[in-house]
């Protein structure tokens, strides 16, 4: 089940003045929906009175933070992104094992608990991307420069290294502060494009002597680790995220971004590295916050998707026979399978954070088959790990915890809240974008799928531009993952919307 990476491009500096004022009508949709839907799209006076103090990166003293800045630390990330959260690195054993290390941006180290700035990021909890603005749950001059991992720059890191079997069970891991450099920061297609043989090294990987084999390294640890993923049931679904893309500044569509092994390579350690933070942190006797998804309330309906495409699955929720099932379904039609994947999405429901007190029983995720799971390793964009990050650098120094336990209880409710507040930002200003494109197309008929039926509306999506819009006429009968055409009827920029009347039965 894909990581959620959520990213657009920027705009060009130079644009027409009608460009210019359809980029600024929809920054107006962004900051109204962040308002309407309690997200803070501004930083504070105080906010940014602590920024101004800020001037240079953290620094530590203490002689257990390790230095480990002379690794082969690298950054995978889109080709945009500048809040480089995590680095990694690969270092094989003697006993056939490889060592991966995944660091871990200390942004705890510069924005203190209870600062302005963390009071901003403990209000929205997220970042939140549009196709209008991004709106950064720490300010950019943090995010994407002082405590992010910058390229060539020394930072201050939480280290999660896992000793990873050939097998790809991880035999064993510990968790330390260290000192890092990233020597290469690199982007998910061209390090894709050459790991699948299909275009040369990217130039920032044949400037570091010994990075070609590193990332090699790392992609084949990263699909032993998917294997035994996999094999435990874990759902191997493509989604699809809309990326916007800009032609001399004006909106020009909405894309798939597509998985491709180097998002693969990130996923997986992403996945094991959280793992390891859960389980240290129930070692060390400290409460946390998880991350579950807990079994699907509408698993009939997925059933009953199977049966109309010819398969069987249990009466009873499975994880395992759910991801067989994918795993058949996207041999048999790979062309339907984001389709069919979106529909299981929808049906499986969404993920949400609860808190995880030490010796009771883990709720665990559905989609990725793991009993023991948090987030971690994403503190520039998410507060949760900013809370967990917390809580692990108490627990190495032995400290008190910094959140008592229904302190965490209550951001744990927070956190869903707002991540689901962000989802419906962000959301809207790609509709408001779609509604954008499909304004001139009135009248043109689409293939859809229904990727929402309730008593609240029947939604559909279809795919040029990556759009999903209201059935407003002949919706009966249809449910989530029923394929439909459908023509469009009308669009609203402003309020996001696209609707359209079914065509035929």
């Amino acid at each position: 089940m894909r990581l959620r990476a959520r990213r657009f491009r920027g705009y060009d500096a130079a644009m027409p003045q009608d460009t210019a004022a359809a980029q600024n009508a929809l920054k107006d949709v962004a900051r109204r929906a962040m308002l309407d839907n309690g997200l803070q799209p501004d930083f504070s006076p105080a906010a940014t009175e602590q920024l101004r103090k800020i001037s240079a990166p953290a620094v530590a003293s203490d002689p257990k933070i390790r230095d480990l800045s002379a690794l082969l630390w690298c950054s995978i990330d889109n080709d945009d992104s500048l809040d480089l959260d995590q680095l990694s690195v690969a270092e094989p054993q003697s006993n056939g094992a490889v060592k991966i290390l995944v660091a871990v941006a200390d942004v705890d180290a510069t924005v203190t608990a209870g600062s302005p700035i963390d009071d901003h990021a403990r209000a929205n909890t997220t970042s939140v991307y549009t196709p209008a603005q991004i709106f950064p749950m720490l300010p950019p001059r943090l995010s994407t420069d002082l405590t992010c991992l910058a390229q060539n720059q020394t930072r201050l890191s939480l280290v999660i290294e896992m000793s990873v079997a050939a097998s790809g069970a991880v035999e064993s891991s510990d968790i330390y502060r260290a000192r890092v450099v990233n020597r290469a920061k690199l982007a998910y297609n061209s390090v894709a494009a050459w790991l699948d043989g299909k275009a040369p090294a990217p130039a920032a990987v044949t400037a570091v002597p010994g990075m070609d084999a590193q990332l090699r390294m790392q992609d084949k640890v990263a699909q032993l680790l998917k294997a035994v993923r996999m094999s435990a049931g874990a759902l191997g679904l493509t989604t699809l995220e809309a990326q916007a893309v800009y032609e001399g500044g004006a909106l020009a569509d909405l894309r798939p971004d597509e998985d491709n092994r180097a998002k693969e390579l990130i996923e997986y350690f992403m996945i094991a590295a959280n793992g390891v933070v859960a389980r240290f942190l129930e070692a060390h006797n400290s409460s946390s916050l998880r991350r579950v998804l807990r079994k699907p309330e509408r698993w009939p309906r997925i059933v009953e998707l199977a049966r109309t495409l010819g398969e069987t699955l249990p009466p009873q929720a499975d994880a395992k026979a759910l991801s067989d099932f994918l795993i058949q379904r996207q041999r048999a039609a790979p062309a339907l399978f984001a389709d069919l994947s979106l529909a299981v999405v929808k049906l499986l429901g969404a993920g949400e954070y609860v808190l995880k007190q030490p010796g009771e029983p883990a709720e665990g995720h559905f989609g990725l088959a793991v009993n023991d799971y948090t987030h971690a390793t994403a503190p520039n964009r998410r507060f949760p790990d900013v809370i967990t990050q917390r809580l692990l650098k108490a627990a190495l120094a032995g400290g008190p915890a910094p959140y008592g336990d229904a302190e965490l209880r209550a951001l744990a409710a927070h956190c869903s809240l707002q991540e689901g507040n962000a989802a419906k930002v962000e959301r809207l200003v790609r509709k408001s974008a779609a509604a954008m494109l499909l304004q001139s197309r009135i009248g043109q008929q689409f293939a859809a799928i229904v990727t929402g039926a309730s008593d609240k509306g029947t939604w559909v999506r279809i795919m040029q531009p990556l759009a999903d819009g209201r059935l407003v006429k002949g919706f009966e009968g249809l449910d989530v993952g029923d394929p439909v055409r459908v023509q469009l009827t009308r669009t609203d920029v402003q309020r996001g919307f696209i609707d359209f009347a079914r065509v035929g039965s």
